[in-house]
């Protein structure tokens, strides 16, 4: 128990983090749910952690019925998540890089943030349990699963926002899938032996 409050606690760290220092600033999306999230923030003015942990519930409700031990994993990730979102959102506008900058370092951050949770089968909400689900099911690697919901989730920010900045959003979801693929498998390949 103590593991997974400390990966929890690491994991959903470097998201906020990145999410608030380097994402948010510059108007870019990640994908999944916090890719929904930051869109209905930009459009509408939600609360990015609120809106990730309310549209989490379906997901949630979903993972309940097909598999309890995700759902209740992914709760305490979704939820510490969301929550450390509204807490770190002070750190918006303290760093400022160039656009590139930005991009690689927060991805790398939130890569690294969901590839040790989904590593330790704890899912930092969304999209990431479904694609955790999805690669149970399938036998995917969870990164490439992520991968491709989340370009649909960019491309529909393009669609909605029309700001070609957001074609780094594309770079962002490459970053974060490529690290959390090679996280996953490295888990993988050590259980192995």
């Amino acid at each position: 128990m103590l593991r997974k409050i400390t990966v929890i606690g690491f994991g959903s760290t470097m998201i906020s983090v990145g999410i608030n220092m380097f994402i948010l600033p510059f108007h870019l999306i990640n994908g999944g749910i916090f890719g929904i999230s930051l869109l209905l923030n930009y459009v509408w003015g939600f609360k990015v952690g609120v809106m990730f942990i309310l549209l989490n519930i379906p997901i949630y409700l979903f993972a309940l019925k097909k598999d309890p031990i995700y759902f209740y994993n992914g709760l305490f990730g979704a939820i510490f998540s969301g929550c450390l979102i509204e807490l770190l959102l002070p750190l918006n506008g303290m760093i400022t890089l160039p656009i590139i900058s930005s991009v690689i370092i927060g991805s790398i951050m939130i890569g690294v943030g969901v590839g040790v949770m989904l590593r330790n089968h704890i899912s930092p909400g969304g999209m990431d349990l479904l694609a955790l689900l999805l690669a149970k099911w399938t036998r995917v690697n969870v990164g490439v699963i992520m991968v491709i919901l989340d370009a649909m989730i960019i491309l529909t920010g393009l669609f909605l926002l029309q700001d070609v900045r957001l074609l780094y959003s594309l770079l962002i979801i490459s970053i974060i899938g490529l690290l959390a693929t090679i996280i996953t498998s490295y888990s993988r390949i050590k259980h192995v032996n």
